[in-house]
């Protein structure tokens, strides 16, 4: 299995639309083979910070998952408002 904890740093002014995107993803993800968690975390300490965290099967389902057109979609739209920083581990 796969884990990719996605930390997401936005602006109050762009923390809306980023948080739509976000939500947006995890709908469509969810429906993916492979894709056995999903979600979204917003922090309890910091405002400006977002995580999605999510698990799949293996590297053949994420692959599939990073060239969807929901997730060229959406991650492009948070990636143009806000910054990201990946962590993945495998296990």
């Amino acid at each position: 299995m796969i884990r990719l904890n996605v930390f997401i740093q936005v602006s109050d002014a762009n923390r809306a639309e980023v948080l739509g995107a976000a939500k947006e993803l995890t709908a469509h993800s969810l429906k993916e083979d492979g894709c056995i968690a999903y979600d979204i975390f917003e922090s309890s300490t910091r405002h400006d910070v977002l995580m999605i965290c999510e698990t799949w099967s293996n590297e053949e389902t994420l692959t599939a998952h990073e060239k969807s057109a929901h997730f060229a979609t959406q991650v492009g739209k948070i990636q143009q408002l806000a910054s990201m920083k990946l962590e993945k581990f495998k296990f």
